[in-house]
C-alpha cells in the first residue's frame, strides 16, 4: 500500500503524521509521503522523533535539473534552429533575414537559430542572399533533450546536462529527502518528557513513572559572540614578548602627530628630502606649526635651545666631523606638524633624554628601547601598501658596538621569529651609516624576502643630542603587517587592516607562536 500524502500545518503536526504514515508502511520516503512539507519542517520533526528513538532516518541528496525560461520556450515551440528551418520549409522560395524575423516574430531566435541550422546543414544561402531549407526532414535533438529534462528532472547523459547548463538552458539544484524507519521506541503518540526533576515530582512520587528528556551532550549550544584579538595584536604581543625577553624597555608611542624637528631634522633628514614632500607625508593644516622643542616634565633639565642650534649647525654648516648638507636650514619648516612617518621620531626623543642620564662613570647608561605602533605615509593604496601601517622598531645604545655586532644581533632577534639564514644588503638611510636591508629565505614562498632595515645611527645625529663620542646606537625596523600576512597566508593587506576586514577571519584566526610552524 502506497503511503498517503499529507499537508501539514506545523512541525508538531508533521511529527504525528510521520508516525501515522510509518505505522502503515515502512520504509517511508518523505518526497512521496510529504511532498508539500518544507525541508526545515521535515528535519525539525524527524530530529524531534529521532531524539526519542521513535524513528531512524537517512538523508538522501540528489541533484535536479530545472529549465530556464528560454528552455521552457524550446520545449513548447522547438529549438531556435528547428524554428528557423520550419519557417524556411514553409516558404518554398526562401526568405531574407527581415522576412525570416517577421515570420518567426523573434530576432534573437533568428540570430541564434540560423547559425546552428547552417552548422547542421539544414539551410543554405541563395545567390540573391535569401535563406532556404535544404534538408528533407530534421530531428530536433535539443527539444528532445530538454523535454527529457522537463519530465525526469535529469538526463541519462551527463555530457548533455553539462552542455545544456553551459548554454544556460538549465540550472541545477540539490534536493534533500529522507528515508524513514521505525525506531526501537516507536509509538503512535509522542510521550511527554519532563526536562527537570521538581520538588513536587519527588513529593508525589510522579518521578517514578515520568519520562525524562535525555541530555544531548553532542549539542553545540548557542554561538557565543565574544571578543577576539585581531591577528595584528596577536603577532604584536609575540614580538613584545621577544623584546621583553631580550631586556628591552617599551617606548611611549602615544604621539601620532610630531613636529618636523623630531620626525625629520633630529634624524639628519634634509629639508629638501623627497620624504618630506606632500606626496609622501601628511601635513597638519590646523594648527600648522608646533611649539619650540621643550621639556615635557619638571625632571627634564635638558638645554633644548642648544640641541636646536646643534641640529641647525649639522644641517646648514656641518659639525662633529660632518660637512653637513650646506643649505639654509629653516626653523619654520622644522616646526611644521606632520602625522609621524616612522616611530624613529620617538627613538630620537628617547636618545636625547638618555644623554641626560649619568652612570657611576659619569656617562649615559646603556639602554635598549623598542616600540610597535602606527605610522602614516601618503601612499597609493594597493594590495601591499596602505596609508597607515604599524612599525616595529628596536634601538640599542651602548659602548663599543660594531656593525658585526649588529649583524649577529639580527641573527638572534629574527631567529626568535623563526627566520634564519639572513642576508644583508648595503642600503641608504639619512640617519644611519652604514645601513643594511635584511633578507631571509621564506620556505612557503620559496624565495628571499625583505624583512627589515637596519643601521648604525650617524655620529652627528647622536653627538647633537649630547651623547658621548664613544657611544654607538644600533637601530632596526620592520612592519608588523609583513610577518602577520606571511603567518596567516594573506596576500592583500586590505584584508588584514581597514574596512574590508572579515570579522569571521578575526574571530577564527588561530593563536601565533613565532618561530614555530
Amino acid at each position: 500500500m502506497a503511503p498517503p500524502t499529507h499537508t501539514t500545518a506545523s512541525s508538531e503536526d508533521l511529527a504525528t503524521d510521520i508516525l501515522a504514515a510509518l505505522d502503515k508502511s515502512q520504509p517511508l520516503l518523505s518526497s512521496d509521503a510529504f511532498p508539500s512539507a518544507t525541508f526545515v519542517d521535515l528535519k525539525a520533526a524527524l530530529d524531534r522523533l529521532a531524539s526519542r528513538e521513535m524513528v531512524k532516518y537517512d538523508t538522501i541528496e540528489r541533484q535536479e535539473a530545472l529549465l530556464e525560461p528560454e528552455a521552457e520556450q524550446i520545449a513548447a515551440n522547438g529549438s531556435h534552429e528547428a524554428r528557423v528551418f520550419e519557417a524556411l520549409r514553409k516558404a518554398v522560395e526562401g526568405l531574407s533575414v527581415k522576412e525570416l524575423e517577421e515570420a518567426i516574430g523573434d530576432k534573437n531566435v533568428v540570430k541564434i537559430g540560423q547559425g546552428k541550422a547552417f552548422k547542421e546543414k539544414w539551410i543554405s544561402k541563395t545567390k540573391d542572399g535569401k535563406f532556404t531549407a535544404v534538408a528533407d526532414k530534421i530531428t530536433d535533438t535539443t527539444q528532445e533533450q530538454i523535454k527529457t529534462v522537463q519530465q525526469t528532472k535529469t538526463h541519462p547523459d551527463p555530457k548533455i546536462l553539462a552542455d545544456l547548463k553551459k548554454r544556460k538552458l538549465i540550472r541545477t539544484q540539490n534536493i534533500f529527502s529522507f528515508k524513514i524507519h521505525k525506531g526501537p521506541k516507536f509509538a503512535l503518540k509522542i510521550p511527554e518528557e519532563a526536562t527537570d526533576l521538581t520538588a513536587d515530582m519527588i513529593a508525589s512520587g510522579a518521578w517514578k513513572t515520568a519520562t525524562f528528556k535525555p541530555y544531548n551532550f553532542k549539542a553545540l549550544g548557542a554561538t557565543q559572540n565574544g571578543g577576539a584579538l585581531h591577528p595584528l595584536n596577536k603577532v604584536r604581543q609575540e614580538l613584545r614578548n621577544i623584546f621583553f625577553e631580550m631586556g628591552f624597555e617599551e617606548m611611549p608611542t602615544d604621539k601620532f602627530v610630531e613636529s618636523g624637528f623630531w620626525n625629520f631634522d633630529a634624524l639628519f633628514v634634509p629639508q629638501q628630502h623627497p620624504a618630506r614632500d606632500l606626496q609622501d607625508t601628511f601635513y597638519i593644516s590646523d594648527p600648522k606649526a608646533a611649539d619650540f622643542p621643550r621639556a615635557d616634565s619638571p625632571n627634564d633639565t635638558k638645554d633644548y635651545q642648544a640641541y636646536w642650534d646643534n641640529v641647525k649647525a649639522v644641517h646648514q654648516d656641518g659639525k662633529y666631523g660632518s660637512i653637513g648638507y650646506r643649505y639654509p636650514w629653516s626653523g619654520d619648516e622644522s616646526l611644521r606638524l606632520v602625522l609621524r612617518t616612522h616611530t624613529t621620531a620617538i627613538s630620537a626623543n628617547m636618545l636625547h633624554k638618555l644623554a641626560a642620564t649619568k652612570g657611576p662613570d659619569g656617562k649615559p647608561l646603556p639602554a635598549r628601547y623598542f616600540s610597535i605602533d602606527r605610522v602614516f605615509r601618503n601612499e597609493t593604496v594597493d594590495a601591499t601598501h596602505l596609508a597607515e601601517f604599524h612599525q616595529v622598531e628596536g634601538v640599542i645604545a651602548d659602548y663599543g658596538l660594531t656593525l658585526g655586532g649588529l649583524m649577529e644581533f639580527m641573527e638572534i632577534f629574527f631567529g626568535k621569529m623563526g627566520l634564519h639564514d639572513l642576508q644583508f644588503k648595503p642600503a641608504y638611510n639619512p640617519y644611519t651609516e652604514p645601513s643594511m636591508e635584511i633578507f631571509a629565505y621564506h620556505k612557503g614562498l620559496g624565495k628571499l624576502v625583505e624583512i627589515g632595515n637596519s643601521g648604525m645611527f650617524r655620529a652627528e645625529m647622536l653627538e647633537s643630542m649630547g651623547l658621548p663620542k664613544d657611544m654607538r646606537v644600533f637601530g632596526w625596523g620592520l612592519s608588523l603587517e609583513r610577518p602577520t600576512m606571511i603567518k596567516y597566508g594573506i596576500s592583500n593587506i586590505r584584508e588584514l587592516l581597514g574596512h574590508k576586514v572579515d570579522l569571521e577571519f578575526v574571530q577564527g584566526s588561530p593563536a601565533v607562536l613565532l618561530g614555530q610552524e
